[in-house]
């Protein structure tokens, strides 16, 4: 690139020289100042290509989002500052969007129909997406993710999700800060929540195909919200974050309806650090409170023979204790390492049901306390290769109706569902996937499932949290 833009000024320069040259000749002398005047060109743009090349590096120091190292727990970049934002402002891509494109698609074989799914003991919402999807070659949820630096101050990030049945909805649309003091981050917009361990991560970092039974039954897959979220990262040796939230209260175990004030509000609170040079860990504790009115559910008697439509008014809480534990050769995870990450949901809904058996309308008082659990372990036994095994449970507990509903008494069945995979990475931005499973979420038969999952990334993506 130098060697033909020094051609070409040498060229525009001597032009006037050669165009007269069959009047005058040129001096040793002229020809020696030209050389001198071409030299001088020539360092003057090698050096302005060197100072735009640092504010290119400037630039993308300041747009890498403040998030940890998926293999550590180390503290977040330095936090912006005046002098460096306004020398990213020069750069041509400085605050020009990431972009990201998840695609996602695959195979899946089952023993029972799906379109039947239920956990059974477990009222969730209509439409909801728990199960294991359509059966044969589906299309799965893509992802389309935008993220920059807004100002010194602010960035934007948004993940639209494209669904196989061509609809498409906002995951995430949120402005956070980067230049809050004292390791203060202030979220406003639509985002996942930040309980547990599991939820606050996009769907193609998940280790296996589908998320836990407690999720699925407890936070409706994967709870997100509109609203706040003030987040505080300790400036100490010990790993400990700190979050408050408030929303709208939109999915469930919520639901979206007109109130003025909150309709949510989570607690969650993170530690964690290293082990020597091989081993690292993180626990944390979450609360979340939601209110729901005349959310409508989808319920099934105590013979799971039927389904009985209902509304629930009231309010949930749901407490999240996660724990992971990961361990690499001297903290090299590149050839072998293992995963050990685990959950503990515990819900309780306390209201009114308003339901139709009989043909007749009836209101009760309804209070149950529910929870679920999963333990997974995922092990890399040489590059590229993983191997993962998931056990979980779920306990539906006694759902008391003030005695007005019998016929909604649940009969203590336990779902539970054991999960085998084995995963490819050709490399950091491909995987394909294979998964087996045997799922005891309906009473009655085992449903045997398969699934082959591939997942590609495009453009530009940030990196995973721990």
């Amino acid at each position: 690139m130098q060697k033909v833009l020094s051609a070409g000024l040498a060229l525009a320069l001597a032009a006037p020289f050669c165009a007269n040259a069959q009047t005058a000749a040129p001096t040793t002398s002229e020809i020696q100042l030209l050389r001198q005047e071409i030299e001088s060109l020539r360092s003057a743009y090698e050096a302005r290509l060197q100072a735009m090349e640092q504010r290119l590096q400037l630039a993308e120091r300041s747009a890498t989002p403040a998030v940890a190292s998926a293999d550590s727990n180390a503290p977040p970049p330095p936090e912006p500052t005046v002098a460096a934002s306004n020398a990213t402002a020069g750069g041509a891509n400085s605050f020009n969007p990431a972009l990201s494109l998840i695609l996602s698609g695959g195979y899946t074989r089952t023993s029972r129909d799906p379109a039947s799914y239920n956990l059974t003991g477990f009222a969730l919402p209509s439409g909801n997406a728990a199960g294991p999807g359509t059966r044969g070659l589906r299309l799965a949820e893509s992802e389309l993710g935008l993220s920059a630096n807004i100002d010194p101050w602010l960035r934007g990030v948004t993940n639209i999700s494209l669904h196989p049945d061509d609809s498409v909805s906002v995951e995430e649309a949120f402005v956070q800060t980067t230049a809050l003091s004292q390791g203060l981050s202030l979220k406003a917009g639509r985002f996942l929540s930040g309980v547990g361990y599991l939820n606050s991560q996009h769907s193609h970092t998940w280790d296996f195909v589908d998320n836990p039974l407690a999720y699925q039954a407890l936070l409706g897959t994967q709870f997100g919200d509109d609203g706040l979220q003030l987040h505080w990262l300790a400036p100490t040796d010990q790993y400990l974050e700190l979050s408050v939230e408030l929303g709208r209260g939109r999915s469930f175990p919520g639901n979206d309806s007109s109130r003025n004030g909150a309709g949510m509000s989570a607690l969650t609170a993170h530690t964690g650090g290293d082990l020597g040079d091989s081993h690292s860990w993180r626990a944390g504790l979450s609360l979340l409170t939601a209110q729901a009115d005349d959310q409508g559910l989808t319920a099934w008697d105590a013979t799971s023979s039927s389904a009985l439509n209902s509304a629930f008014s009231g309010s949930t809480q749901v407490w999240v204790a996660d724990g992971v534990w990961k361990w690499a050769p001297q903290g090299n995870a590149t050839r072998t390492s293992f995963k050990l990450q685990g959950e503990y949901l515990r819900s309780t809904r306390s209201g009114t049901l308003s339901y139709t058996l009989a043909n007749n309308s009836l209101t009760a008082p309804y209070q149950v306390v529910q929870s679920g659990w999963y333990l997974q372990g995922i092990y890399q036994f040489m590059p590229s290769w993983r191997l993962g095994l998931r056990t979980e449970r779920l306990d539906a507990g006694a759902p008391d109706y003030g005695g007005k509903a019998p016929a909604l008494a649940g009969n203590g069945y336990q779902p539970a569902k054991y999960t085998l995979m084995l995963d490819y990475s050709p490399s950091e931005f491909s995987r394909v996937r294979l998964q087996l499973a045997q799922d005891k979420s309906r009473e009655g038969a085992a449903d045997n499932q398969v699934a082959l999952q591939y997942q590609m990334s495009l453009g530009a993506h940030g990196a995973h949290s721990y």
